[in-house]
Parts: C-alpha cells; sequence; structure tokens
C-alpha cells in the first residue's frame, strides 16, 4: 500500500516526535527490539488465521468432513491479532489520527500536541488496564465449546496489547527531545483528568447532558487536537462509565471485546493483506495494462482507465489506500506525459476512491454487515451497482474536461496488442469473479473467501505472472497486522461508546426524532446523507458506522428504506466526506500517493464531488440499483 494505511497517509497514531540527531539510544535500541518481538507474531498470526480458515474451507467444501473447531481456534488467535497488530501500529504511529489542525500549526504547537497524543493515549491505556485484567480473569471461568479450554486464553490478549502499547507509549515520550515540551504535554494532559475527576459531584447530576459533554465536547476535542481516533472514543466512554455511572468498568472491555472479536471482522485483515498481494504480483498492474490499452487512445482515456481500475482493483483489495496504491503509479506517469496537470489528476483519484466504497469486498461493507446485522451477501450484491452509477456521473465530467484533448502523438494500440494484453490480465481479471462466485455459491462464507483470494493470489502470481517477491513476505504480514490492528480498536472502542449511548435512552430519543420527521422516509434519507457527509470527513467510515450504524439501521427499517439501500446511501455520503478536503483525510492520502502537493487538487476537486453528488441523488432516488438483483 505503499506505505499508506487505510483510507489514510498522513493519520499517524501518534505523532511525530522531535528526536534529537543524537546516535541511537538506548531507549531506541529496547524499542527497535521490542518492537521485532511483537511483529514477527503478529505476522505469524496473519499466516495462521489463513492457513486455519483456508482449512476449514477445503475440510466442509472439499472433504466434506468440516473441522468443527476452526472457528473457535480462528476467534481465539483473532482477538491476539487485533492486539498485537494495534501495538504494532501504535509502535509506527499508523492509528487513525486527524491531522488537519495539527498539520496547520506552527512547529512548536504540533510538537506539543503529538506529544499530548502520545500522553492522551497513555492515559486511556493506563486506566483500562486493570479492568482489562479483571476481564480476562473472569472469563478464566469460561470454558470453550469445541477445543474445551479457558476462555482466559482468548481474553487475556486484551491486557497484554493494552500494556504492550503503554510500553511503547512510554517509550515514545522517553525519546522526546525537548523536555519542556514532554512537561507541557504530561501536565496538561494530567490536570485535564485531574479536573473531570474532581468535577464528578457535579457531573452526575446532569443526566443525559453528559452525553454531549463526553460523547461530543471530549471526543471531539480530542479529535481536533490530534488524539488518534480509537484512544479519543476509549477516553470518552470510560470518562463518561465512570464518573456519570455506577457501571463497572470491566463493561467496558467487554464490549471492547465484543466489537473487536466478530468472526466476520476477521476477512479485514485478509482483505488487506490480499491488497498487498495484488500490487506485489503484478495483478493489479496487468488489469490496468489491458484497460489502457482499450481506452488509452480515446479523448480523457487513462481518465477513463483511472475510473475503470479502481472499481476492478477494489473488488479485490477492500482498502481504499491499497486501491490507489496499486493504480496511480502505474497511470500517472504517463498522464502526464499527455498533459495532464497533477492536481487534476489526484482529485479524479480522490473521487474513485469515493466513488468505489460499495464495491465488495468493502471493508466498511463487512463493517455494517458486523454491527448491524445486515447480510454481507446482500451488501456484496447491493454494493456492485450504486459504483457504476457514480462511475457513469464521473466519466461524463471527465468527457466535459477533456473533449478537446490533443491526442495527435498518441498511437492507437493494435487489436493484437489489446488482445494480448486481455490474455495477460485474464487471470487477474477473474479474481473478482472468484471471489463472489465463491460466496454466492456457498463454498465459503463472506470471512473464508478472502482466503481463497489470497491462495488464488499466491498461485498466479508464482505461476502466471513469475512475480513474487519473497523478501516483502514479511513486511506485507506486519503491514497488514498493524492495520488491521488500528482498525479493529476504533471498532472496538466505537461499540464501547454505542453501547453507552443505548444504554442512556439515547437510541430511543434518536428514533422518535428521526421517525418523527415530516417526508417520512425521503426525510430520513436526505438527513442521513449530510449527517454521514460530515462524518465520513470527521470521523472516517468504519468509526462511523459502528458508532451510529445500529442506532439508525432499525429507524430507517420504521420508515420503509431498505437496509441494504440505506447503507449504500450513508456508505457513498460517508465517502464523499472523506475524500472532500479540507477535512476529508483520504484526500490527503492520495496526494500522498500521487506525490502531489495538496492545494494542487484542491481546485479541481470539487467539479469531482458534484459528479459524485448527482450519483449518489440518482442512488437515493432509485432503491432498484442498489437492491434490484438481491
Amino acid at each position: 500500500m505503499a506505505q499508506v494505511q487505510v483510507e489514510v497517509a498522513d493519520i499517524a497514531a501518534g505523532e511525530a516526535i522531535v528526536q534529537s540527531p543524537r546516535p541511537p539510544s538506548l531507549v531506541a535500541m529496547i524499542e527497535r527490539i521490542a518492537g521485532r518481538l511483537v511483529e514477527i507474531p503478529a505476522a505469524a498470526l496473519v499466516v495462521a488465521e489463513i492457513v486455519i480458515l483456508f482449512a476449514g474451507v477445503v475440510a466442509r467444501y472439499g472433504l466434506r468432513q468440516p473441522l468443527i473447531w476452526s472457528d473457535e481456534l480462528a476467534s481465539i488467535l483473532f482477538l491476539w491479532l487485533a492486539m498485537l497488530g494495534a501495538a504494532v501500529a501504535f509502535r509506527r504511529t499508523e492509528h487513525m489520527r486527524m491531522t488537519a489542525i495539527v498539520g496547520a500549526a506552527g512547529p512548536a504547537l504540533r510538537a506539543y500536541l503529538d506529544v499530548v497524543a502520545t500522553c492522551a493515549a497513555l492515559a486511556f491505556l493506563a486506566m483500562v488496564v486493570w479492568p482489562s485484567w479483571q476481564y480476562a480473569y473472569e472469563e478464566s471461568f469460561i470454558t470453550t465449546p469445541a477445543l474445551q479450554i479457558p476462555n482466559i486464553w482468548r481474553a487475556a490478549a486484551l491486557p497484554v496489547g493494552i500494556g504492550l502499547m503503554m510500553l511503547f507509549a512510554l517509550l515514545r515520550l522517553a525519546r522526546t527531545a525537548d523536555v519542556k515540551i514532554l512537561l507541557a504535554a504530561v501536565i496538561s494532559v494530567a490536570v485535564l483528568v485531574a479536573v473531570f475527576w474532581l468535577a464528578q459531584p457535579w457531573l452526575k447530576p446532569l443526566g443525559n447532558l453528559n452525553l454531549v459533554i463526553f460523547f461530543v465536547g471530549v471526543a471531539g476535542f480530542c479529535v481536533f487536537a490530534g488524539v488518534p481516533i480509537a484512544f479519543a472514543f476509549g477516553l470518552a466512554i470510560f470518562g463518561y462509565l465512570a464518573l456519570t455511572t455506577r457501571t463497572p468498568l470491566m463493561v467496558l472491555v467487554g464490549r471492547m471485546d465484543e466489537g473487536m472479536s466478530h468472526l466476520i471482522l476477521l476477512s479485514v485483515p485478509l482483505f488487506v493483506f490480499l491488497g498487498l498481494l495484488i500490487e506485489m504480483t503484478g495483478m493489479a498492474r496487468a488489469m490496468v495494462a489491458f484497460l489502457a490499452s482499450l481506452l488509452g487512445h480515446v479523448k480523457g482515456g487513462l481518465h477513463y482507465v483511472l475510473v475503470g481500475a479502481m472499481y476492478l482493483v477494489s473488488g479485490i483489495s477492500g482498502s481504499k489506500a491499497a486501491d490507489m496504491a496499486a493504480v496511480a503509479p502505474v497511470l500517472f506517469p504517463e498522464m502526464k506525459q499527455r498533459g495532464a496537470r497533477p492536481g487534476d489528476l489526484v482529485a479524479l483519484l480522490s473521487a474513485t476512491g469515493a466513488q468505489t466504497e460499495t464495491i465488495p469486498p468493502s471493508l466498511v461493507l463487512i463493517t455494517i454487515g458486523s454491527v448491524t446485522g445486515v447480510s454481507i451477501s446482500a451488501l456484496f450484491t447491493g454494493g456492485l451497482l450504486p459504483g457504476v452509477v457514480l462511475a457513469i456521473t464521473l466519466s461524463a465530467l471527465v468527457w466535459w474536461r477533456y473533449r478537446n484533448e490533443d491526442l495527435s502523438h498518441v498511437r492507437r494500440a493494435t487489436a493484437g496488442e489489446v488482445a494480448k494484453t486481455f490474455v495477460i490480465a485474464l487471470p487477474a481479471l477473474a479474481l473478482p469473479f472468484v471471489i463472489r462466485a465463491a460466496v454466492v455459491e456457498g463454498v465459503a462464507t463472506a470471512t473464508e473467501v478472502s482466503t481463497i483470494g489470497i491462495v488464488y493470489g499466491v498461485l498466479t502470481g508464482l505461476v502466471v505472472y513469475r512475480r513474487f517477491d519473497w523478501r516483502r513476505l514479511l513486511p506485507m504480514l506486519i503491514e497488514t497486522a498493524a492495520l488491521s490492528g488500528a482498525i479493529l480498536l476504533i471498532i472496538g472502542t466505537a461499540t464501547g461508546m454505542a453501547w453507552g449511548l443505548t444504554q442512556s435512552g439515547f437510541s430511543r430519543a434518536l428514533a422518535a426524532a428521526m421517525t418523527g420527521l415530516p417526508g417520512g422516509g425521503a426525510s430520513f434519507i436526505a438527513v442521513s446523507i449530510v449527517a454521514f457527509t460530515v462524518l465520513g470527513s470527521v470521523l472516517e467510515g468504519i468509526p462511523a458506522i459502528v458508532l451510529f450504524g445500529p442506532l439508525l439501521f432499525p429507524i430507517a427499517r420504521a420508515v420503509g428504506v431498505h437496509e441494504v439501500h440505506y447503507a449504500m446511501i450513508i456508505i457513498l455520503s460517508m465517502g464523499i466526506g472523506l475524500f472532500a478536503p479540507p477535512f476529508g483525510v483520504g484526500y490527503y492520502a492520495a496526494c500522498a500517493i500521487g506525490r502531489v502537493d495538496p492545494a494542487q487538487g484542491i481546485r479541481p476537486i470539487w467539479g469531482y464531488l458534484l459528479a459524485l453528488l448527482v450519483g449518489l441523488v440518482i442512488v437515493a432516488i432509485f432503491p432498484w440499483i442498489s437492491i434490484g438483483f438481491l
């Protein structure tokens, strides 16, 4: 993914720390050794999950002898993968973080806010480590049904992962060169925690006003201050439960465990790895080369290729950053030679990132299925046509902008050349259909199908394209673990927040307000489009879905909106927000991948966003586009 994470490029979990120019210190050496000791097991867990799930598919579908223990073992290892991956992501500063305000600050203020972000994350980890140990101890009295082992073997991942993140946070703080900045950050966070703790007697009588204080005030302040989103959510829900309710804090850890442990989420790391695999084996390059030979001679042709290539690659990877990193380096050099402006290229790349959010196996689709109970197979089917509609509206704008492009110097590919690139690309083009057919035909679940894609990708890379760099395998596995851990920790803390909102009665009040909107389903859809566009810009897709999906999907059903149709609407809305400057972090990811100054793409992207909005309105007005083939 060209070192760009989950629809984010400049989203570090932590914190570009001001470091001393001196030779590596003892602290740096300890951090490097500890990091390696965590990365290797995390990478091994990714391999183990692939092997276990693929063995389950072969045993059940091929040998007709299902492995009754495979899902249970996969679930145990998955929580360990999530927590070790979160620790790896913390060390590598790869947790999702909103950097719009921090990035605009001066060097001194930015350094201070970066250290504050680490201190805030450390504060949450320190407060939750003991409840996590209590939770793991309570789980020791439960025996797993298939393997017949104490469940502490699984639950112990929580305190271990939290402890490792604490260790990396302390090591990072110890490496901070400016002691004044370090002291100022530590004191600032300590004072804020103390103020809230001392205000406890005044907070409890406020009732549901505390929802605004913690879930809007604390969470919003932390997110805009640059605290990684997972820890911002964690601080908000921990403070709400600890200071305003009598709920045992062990319950919060249980809700985090529940959020991260849905077996269907196991497809997240596997599809992330598959995205890296298709780039490494050259499958993505083969698909792009075929489309370029087909349309390269048309005015605006390579722009159409970019739209089509993103659509095809999105059907394999599931991660937008992986998709963009696979397509852009192949197309951008030739497009620039033809006179395309870099700002327009990165604007279209961002727009295609939003356009393809619904293409299966989108990680957001998988998350929606996990937290709302909507059929993953139905979501995968419903997501194909909305992406086509938005591709058409984008292509219409491309035609208008490039209708006068001079292609006198471009040679049209012969039929033989097109046929040759098609034959070369055929194994890669078949992969999305293999994945889709495996789910529809019942060969594998939505979780297991990713392993079929991985095995197919490995064999294709080794046998067909003869391109498989074994030296990149370990970094890819570590990258997968880190990215997955960052995503899953957000899902865990956001699940805790969603549970707190539900217990407070907020969901009932929200349901009453939304169902009472004049205009019924149409008004509900319009409000949802606006709300999720804003949420996509600020929180990104997965946190917003986990937080609000369980609240809003029952309301959609109550006002007569089909849940798959509603899913497509909010995913596309969040995609537009995610890739819309100045806050949309996906836009900055596209700029980083394309190596373009973000300022150059600001002006041209608004036309593409308008085209996306037109497509979204069409999808919203005509439900058949989303549910016609269910």
